[in-house]
């Protein structure tokens, strides 16, 4: 079986633009964030679920998940954001094994997430790998990626998501992306020591 890698960082480290890499590397990567995306979006099941326990409001009626609705229902009720997850984590996960079968001869896979535990706690991950990024930065980033958030708005979420500690606590190996350092190196360096087992 493959060796099991996974990605994190907060918004605006860099961690899709460090899976970039590794898939020019021709490495398999699973992003849980834009799968959670798709299947909310696609599998008629889990969008059953999700009415039945937020409303019909939370599809638009084309059928779309109508996240900025869902989001601002979720935002300030960790209950009913808690029971959210509980409905889409369990599927994305199904969906997860599903892809690792089918990528079981590569050397190793990455699987790309912004919530993530410590390697092999209650999980299949063999290591975890950390983008690392001072926070400046990343609202820097985030508001050229998306100019509609203010600089408020992206602390606010940074706020909300895993501190920069506890993240670190979980990381086997960190890869720094504060324009100190190049990117494209630390990554080779992991792709090699991945691709030896």
């Amino acid at each position: 079986m493959s060796l099991q890698i996974g990605i994190t960082g907060g918004i605006g480290s860099g961690k899709s633009l460090v899976c970039r890499i590794f898939s020019a590397l021709g490495v398999p990567v699973y992003s849980a964030d834009d799968r959670a995306k798709w299947l909310l979006n696609h599998d008629e099941k889990l969008k059953k679920t999700v009415e039945a326990l937020l409303g019909a409001e939370a599809y638009l009626p084309d059928g779309s998940y109508n996240r900025p609705w869902v989001a601002g229902k979720v935002f300030n009720n960790p209950i009913l954001l808690r029971e959210l997850n509980a409905i889409v984590h369990p599927r994305v996960g199904e969906d997860t094994q599903a892809w690792h079968k089918r990528h079981k001869k590569a050397r190793y896979v990455v699987k790309e997430a912004s919530i993530m535990a410590k390697a092999g706690q209650n999980n299949s991950l063999d290591k975890v790998v950390v983008v690392h990024s001072p926070i400046d930065l990343r609202v820097a980033r985030v508001m050229q990626r998306d100019p509609q958030r203010s600089a408020t708005e992206i602390q606010d979420i940074i706020a909300r998501q895993v501190s920069d500690e506890e993240r670190l606590k979980i990381a086997d190996y960190v890869i720094y992306n504060d324009d100190s350092q190049l990117l494209i190196p630390q990554v080779w360096q992991l792709h090699q020591l991945f691709s030896k087992r």
